[in-house]
């Protein structure tokens, strides 16, 4: 495995060899010897040691104690962050997530032993190249499969994120779950540790699988441990949840192949995830058409949307645009739609969320499970069509308007105040339908008749 060291960047193996030089073992371990043992590109560095931490500050220049209590310290090189842990075997954890105790070791096998999957408690050594895989980790890797280490149990018990990882692996690394490994995550006592687990970890675990080329893998092992049921009870009801003849799967279906259907951008992809969420709450059958509707399950979708991103801690910007995204999902374009139908559509929406809209209107298609031509084509119709009433410059908003309220507040002797913002909209509404209306003398004449028709001044 020589090989591998050149692939090593040389900050790595320079810390390694000034280990040994003070009379120290240092060894290359974690996701980045699983990338380049599947000739990946890898993107974290960590060393394990049998140094103290106390010790590795000791030997460079720039050390940051970033988690010195439990043994590890980042060495800053050349502008980029190392991690260097001491060797060290654990006790008890009593928070879900980081041990009671720390005990520290000179073994690496039992090191790699209290790691979470096999892949993950593999250990390249920096002088010679060759692996250290006590728990058969490159086996695991091959056979696409992720796999606890030792006790499946207890690594469950020992930290409550690594059931959310397990999925997440099984969708980034496109493995299966072990049966043994997966039937732990689903225990009690697993979920009960799991339960302690921060919306903030929950998140992050969510935007890393968007990622994947098809994230549904992760999704489906949530649901499957009943982890989703705990993170999202409301997701849970779609499962099983029947749709209209125009699908072809149930509302959870649709939304796993849309998720997959969608470009691989995580915020997209929750908007994805989330889109049909209101489906089950707002079904009802219609004797008139002898089939489910949906009716507001855009509307209601977005107003269950936004407390669920909330809890799970997304970022106000990323809230506001995954429920305006699910608000207006639902494309009903035909080519009957008028030039001031659409510039009334982008309006609606705004020219900045328009594309996004597109995407998610794509993977909607796709995720029915049937032909989706027909609705690819209507979008992209109605792609080109916004495309080129904004290259015409379409006016969209007040500030598209050959007058401003500087000008009506002149021109018509009024004072400031919401009549302007009254008069500015009205105007957008009439160049929307009329863009040739978009002309200063026009529009003052327009905003005069406001005035005398809302007795204003």
């Amino acid at each position: 495995m020589q090989h591998l060291l050149a692939h090593v960047p040389s900050d790595v193996l320079d810390i390694c060899k000034r280990l040994r030089e003070k009379g120290k073992r240092g060894w290359i371990v974690g996701g980045c010897v699983r990338d380049l043992l599947r000739g990946k590109d890898a993107k974290d560095w960590d060393i394990a040691t049998d140094a103290r931490p106390e010790e590795v500050v000791g030997m460079f220049r720039k050390v940051i104690p970033t988690g010195i209590q439990h043994g590890t310290v980042t060495v800053l090189l050349r502008g980029t962050h190392y991690e260097v842990t001491t060797l060290r075997g654990e006790g008890a954890y009593s928070d879900g997530r980081r041990p009671d105790a720390v005990e520290f070791v000179d073994d690496i096998t039992a090191d790699l032993a209290r790691r979470d999957f096999t892949f993950n408690a593999i250990a390249l050594d920096p002088i010679d190249g060759h692996i250290i895989d006590p728990f058969e980790g490159q086996k695991d890797l091959a056979a696409k499969v992720v796999r606890a280490v030792g006790n499946a149990d207890e690594r469950f018990v020992e930290d409550g994120l690594r059931v959310l990882r397990a999925a997440r692996f099984a969708a980034t690394l496109e493995c299966t779950i072990d049966p043994g490994t997966e039937a732990a995550m689903a225990h009690e006592r697993s979920l009960q540790t799991f339960r302690k687990v921060s919306a903030e970890r929950v998140r992050d675990e969510w935007m890393k699988t968007m990622k994947a080329r098809a994230p549904s893998v992760a999704f489906e092992a949530m649901r499957r441990t009943s982890v989703l049921g705990i993170v999202c009870p409301e997701l849970i009801e779609s499962v099983g949840c029947e749709q209209n003849k125009w699908h072809g799967f149930d509302v959870w279906g649709h939304a796993m192949a849309c998720l997959d259907a969608c470009k691989p951008e995580p915020v997209l992809r929750i908007a994805a995830l989330f889109h049909d969420v209101a489906k089950p709450r707002t079904r009802a059958f219609s004797d008139k058409t002898n089939d489910y509707t949906f009716y507001e399950h855009e509307r209601i979708g977005a107003e269950m949307a936004d407390p669920i991103l909330l809890r799970l801690r997304f970022s106000n910007e990323e809230r506001a645009k995954i429920v305006s995204l699910i608000r207006h999902h639902l494309i009903c374009y035909d080519a009957t739609w008028t030039d001031a139908a659409v510039r009334r559509w982008l309006r609606r929406v705004s020219p900045d969320l328009a594309p996004d809209l597109y995407e998610i209107g794509f993977a909607d298609a796709r995720g029915k499970g049937r032909d989706a031509s027909a609705d690819i084509r209507a979008i992209e119709e109605l792609r080109d069509r916004v495309q080129a009433l904004l290259a015409a410059g379409a006016a969209l908003s007040a500030k598209d308007l050959a007058v401003n309220g500087k000008d009506l507040m002149s021109e018509l002797s009024i004072a400031p105040g919401r009549i302007v913002g009254v008069i500015l909209e009205r105007l957008v509404e009439l160049v929307t339908e009329d863009p040739s209306a978009n002309a200063r003398d026009r529009l003052l004449e327009e905003a005069r008749r406001i005035v005398a028709e809302t007795g204003s001044s």
